[in-house]
């Protein structure tokens, strides 16, 4: 199918286009940028005027445990690649329950799923998984989800099997032992409350471990969900010596911070946990020099769920959705050009899973998000896709509305 996107502000962060400049797509691929090839008359069009024309967001983290509504959750946010965490019921540790995530993901024709394999058997941080199985069923990195492994030594021997063979290992940097039964950030709101606290010490020391194995092995590491000032230092020095590090941060964390847990609100309890605003301004600085990229940490859980005492409800929240809109929010917020705020969420992040998209020069995945920047809606359980409507933002007014998003050449949302 040829499609013709018209009128519209064409965005190209990869490779610094912005101006107004028709896109055109065939057989899946942008075909031209600019002037329409021979053979488009017939094409399809999109009519952007108004709009915003840019690659398809890609998402490095969004669970999906009921695949079809989450991705139709996804495209309505236009995000047309997204990374599934290896923390799924079962764990990813076996070829085959990636083979059947990938082909129900195909059979579902929206968003790409890119699966994130376990690190370990079982994510019982213990024997190594199958890495080369789960590469050829699909996986495009290793992680234990929601933590590394409590060995060291587990951990070092996957990290040189990793490097030997060029993978790349993901880490959520917690010391588990720091954490213990800690459920918000160990400063003045936990202990107003009476919460038990996760110092931000539970977040560097793993970090500063992770570091010293990556330079013992020279692994490619990626250091998920950063959510501490101390951590984006580590990160940054390490950067500086030309360690093959990199990071990204929940988009709710450039946004939050403990005191907004008010009165035991269970939206918002997060995993880590919303920390100090000295905190969450480092995080932002951090994404506007493209330090690390930005991602949903999609977490949909149903009310039973969030419905409990703030210290037993599950962390995390709804994000696809709203991917875009909180990004916009806070390149405004924090001055940041919108060229650049979109590459944390396309570009850098595709750079990070080393796969083809995040662009928009001819030859690339026609995969493409058509958004107006200036349109409002209102975040309410009638207006989000994904089956978990728990969110700090239900109920607040943002900016930003996906008009159309385009998968592989193919329309699979709006138009």
């Amino acid at each position: 199918m040829k499609i013709s996107i018209k009128n519209g502000r064409l965005i190209d962060p990869k490779h610094g286009v912005d101006a107004r400049l028709d896109l055109h797509l065939a057989d899946g691929r942008v075909a031209a940028v600019g002037g329409a090839p021979d053979g488009f008359a017939d094409a399809a069009v999109i009519d952007a005027a108004g709009c915003v024309v840019c690659p398809g967001l890609v998402d490095l983290a969004a669970r999906l445990p009921g695949l079809e509504s989450e991705l139709a959750a996804a495209v309505a946010g236009g995000v047309t690649s997204l990374a599934c965490p290896p923390d799924a019921r079962p764990p990813l540790d076996a070829p085959g329950l990636v083979e059947r995530l990938v082909g129900r993901a195909e059979d579902a024709g929206l968003a790409r799923v890119l699966p994130v394999g376990a690190l370990t058997a079982r994510l019982a941080g213990e024997a190594l998984a199958e890495f080369d199985g789960l590469t050829r069923a699909g996986c495009v990195a290793f992680s234990q989800g929601g933590a590394a492994p409590v060995d060291t030594q587990v951990l070092l021997r996957a990290m040189q099997y990793a490097a030997t063979f060029g993978h790349a290992v993901w880490l959520r940097p917690q010391d588990r032992h720091l954490v213990g039964e800690g459920v918000a950030h160990d400063g003045e709101v936990a202990a107003r409350l009476g919460l038990p606290g996760i110092p931000a010490a539970a977040e560097t020391v793993a970090i500063a471990a992770a570091l010293e194995l990556a330079r013992a092995t020279g692994v490619r590491l990626h250091l998920m969900r950063l959510s501490t000032a101390g951590g984006v230092a580590l990160v940054r020095r390490a950067r500086a010596e030309g360690l093959a590090v990199t990071c990204d941060a929940g988009v709710h964390h450039l946004h939050l911070t403990e005191a907004d847990i008010g009165f035991f609100d269970s939206d918002a309890r997060f995993d880590p946990p919303l920390r100090e605003a000295r905190d969450r301004e480092a995080l932002s600085a951090a994404a506007a020099e493209g330090l690390l990229a930005i991602c949903s940490d999609h977490t949909p859980i149903d009310e039973d769920g969030k419905q409990l005492p703030f210290g037993e409800a599950e962390a995390g929240a709804s994000g696809l959705e709203l991917l875009l809109p909180l990004t916009l929010k806070w390149a405004e917020s924090a001055g940041v050009p919108l060229p650049a705020a979109l590459a944390r969420i396309t570009c850098d992040p595709a750079a990070i899973l080393g796969v083809a998209g995040g662009e928009l020069a001819a030859g690339a995945p026609a995969d493409v998000c058509v958004f107006d920047a200036q349109a409002t809606w209102r975040v309410g359980a009638d207006t989000l896709r994904s089956e978990g409507k728990n969110t700090p933002f239900l109920g607040r007014e943002v900016q930003g509305r996906v008009r159309a998003t385009v998968v592989g050449g193919r329309v699979v949302f709006g138009g």
